[in-house]
């Protein structure tokens, strides 16, 4: 948190004339919680209040302000660029990345390595890093590799990391195959060496195994 109240400061600058009930109508935070966290302290206990990642979050959808750079004033992302992956994990070896509460899940054939973790708001350069070794993000909680997949059904949304079907998979929902179901057909005809069979109208069916001379 920046020293002192500077943080309740910046709060109330980035509220400008905005009504603080306008910004309780945005955010669904309580006007009277919002005067608090711009003086830095209850009212009722006199103690000092740090705003949670997710009231910052609704904080900046009502501000249309950025909410990393929020989180890097209010102290939140101080250890990202230091974070680091449990030393025997290679994340291009791994299947799919899962983040709980506090913990995140690698999952690969050699396995599943679990970290606990403090807070996962911490890791801005870490979700970068994911996404540029083509991992794509299905839900709020889960990162897939798609170098790794080998199967694609999409009738029950499933993804597998072998061909065989033999070992772990992932569940994805609708929208997640409505965003990525041509990405995840092309990356399984690369993985596999298939080709993707079409209907009439150009569009995939399925994949079916090509020869390679």
């Amino acid at each position: 948190m920046e020293q002192g109240n500077q943080f309740g400061k910046f709060l109330e600058t980035l509220r400008g004339k905005m009504s603080l009930r306008k910004v309780a109508s945005k955010s669904g935070l309580s006007h009277a919680y919002i005067r608090d966290l711009e003086l830095g302290r209850n009212r009722t206990t006199n103690d000092i209040i740090k705003p949670s990642p997710d009231t910052l979050r609704k904080l900046s959808q009502a501000y249309q302000y950025p909410y990393t750079d929020l989180l890097m004033k209010a102290g939140y992302l101080e250890e990202a660029s230091s974070w680091q992956t449990p030393n025997e994990i290679r994340l291009d070896n791994v299947w799919y990345v899962e983040f709980g509460t506090k913990s995140i899940k690698y999952v690969s054939q050699d396995g599943m390595v679990e970290e606990n973790v403090e807070s996962l708001v911490a890791f801005t350069s870490f979700i970068e890093a994911l996404m540029d070794l083509q991992f794509a993000k299905m839900d709020m909680h889960l990162f897939v590799n798609l170098n790794k997949i080998k199967k694609y059904a999409p009738s029950e949304g499933k993804l597998y990391f072998d061909a065989y079907e033999e070992g772990p998979y992932v569940t994805i929902a609708a929208m997640a195959q409505m965003k990525h179901h041509q990405t995840l057909v092309d990356y399984v005809a690369r993985n596999t060496g298939a080709t993707a069979q079409a209907d009439g109208d150009g569009h995939p069916l399925s994949l079916k195994a090509k020869l390679l001379t």
